[in-house]
């Protein structure tokens, strides 16, 4: 099995405290994530599911939250049988009140060199999917208005 990794990161004039507020409202994450959303909990060993794609056409990506620093850190395991690895969020403050943003995946790909080929093609766009998230991300913590932490809007 071959290891990818690939992150994005992101500088905004949000607090990283209202940052990590809003990453970790699971639901909202429909709100600046295109094409995913999300529901699960907030303490290490509390489960995560996301799914990611249009309509019915996509896949549930089960994760298990790996490590939890309030307002600073999340990170997961992902358990499924298309997403295996590791990703973790991270926010920290910046000179001024505004905050960085960081979001790594450390992925297992399935199908040998054919997994490996493959991200070739789908590397580029899911590292632009993702800085394009956390812009929204930020944009979204700066707009106010509190987080929802409602089960609405889960995955199915």
């Amino acid at each position: 099995m071959s290891t990818v990794s690939v992150s994005a990161d992101v500088s905004s004039c949000v607090p990283a405290d209202r940052v990590f507020e809003v990453l970790t409202d699971w639901p909202r994450h429909a709100e600046w994530m295109p094409f995913t959303r999300a529901e699960g909990g907030h303490e290490v060993g509390a489960s995560v599911r996301g799914w990611t794609g249009v309509g019915p056409v996509g896949f549930l990506d089960t994760m298990v939250i790996t490590e939890w620093v309030p307002g600073r850190r999340v990170a997961v395991r992902h358990t499924g049988r298309l997403v295996r690895g590791e990703a973790w969020f991270e926010t920290g403050p910046l000179p001024g009140g505004g905050s960085t943003v960081l979001w790594a995946e450390r992925l297992d790909l399935p199908l040998g060199p054919l997994g490996r080929a493959g991200w070739l093609l789908v590397g580029p766009p899911v590292r632009w999917f993702m800085r394009l998230g956390l812009r929204r991300l930020v944009r979204l913590a700066g707009a106010g208005g509190g987080a929802s932490r409602s089960g609405a809007g889960g995955p199915s």
